[in-house]
């Protein structure tokens, strides 16, 4: 469940943000829409705990991040968000797999090969585990990227413009991973964008 209320961010006086409320029950989704410094990753930031907001609440499965502190709020991250970002972000000394283990130990979970082996094999990428991730296709790199977010069971994956530089058949299967692998677990997906094709996957839509 993610609720925000009266939620506004400023860089300055001349930028400042005020955000419509969301209301999202358990397992549903939202694309945010709009064009280039619109707001988008800022309210994105503000729902990661990554910004703190002027004014507003933000409600994570009825936890108020905005009141919680840094290492409380990183401990919560840990456990409650993953983050797909529009360019994946690996530590590239390592194979995929021990990428994914150093979430599991990050996040303070039993390093679980057993469960990586089966997310893996969900996105099509089993036999790429011992790779390092610079050795991966743009294709195969998103899917790590995919399963990076999910690894740790999150309550809530967000999604910053995830297909803008895919062609529409890549834009189709990354959208549709995502929904999938939400699904799965139970959890919230929101993803932002400037790409319309979006529009058509989401029923839920906020355009700013």
């Amino acid at each position: 469940m993610i609720q925000t209320t009266g939620l506004s961010y400023a860089y300055d006086a001349q930028a400042e943000f005020r955000f419509p409320d969301i209301h999202l029950a358990d397992a549903e989704n939202l694309v945010i829409l709009g064009e280039s410094g619109i707001g988008k990753t800022t309210l994105l930031h503000l729902l990661a705990g990554l910004l703190v907001a002027k004014t507003g609440k933000v409600l994570i499965n009825n936890t108020d991040i905005t009141q919680l502190g840094a290492r409380e709020l990183d401990h919560f991250r840990g456990n409650n968000m993953g983050f797909v970002f529009q360019k994946p972000y690996f530590v590239k000394s390592l194979s995929l797999i021990d990428n994914l283990l150093l979430l599991q130990y990050l996040a303070g979970r039993k390093s679980d090969q057993t469960k990586i082996k089966q997310v893996l094999d969900r996105l099509g990428i089993k036999d790429k585990e011992r790779k390092k991730t610079y050795q991966l296709s743009q294709g195969e790199q998103q899917r790590a990227s995919i399963a990076m977010a999910i690894i740790n069971d999150p309550k809530i994956i967000l999604a910053d413009e995830p297909t803008s530089s895919l062609d529409d058949k890549n834009c189709l299967n990354v959208t549709t991973l995502l929904k999938s692998q939400a699904s799965a677990t139970g959890a919230n997906l929101v993803v932002i964008t400037h790409d319309q094709r979006l529009k058509t996957q989401f029923e839920n839509q906020l355009q700013l």
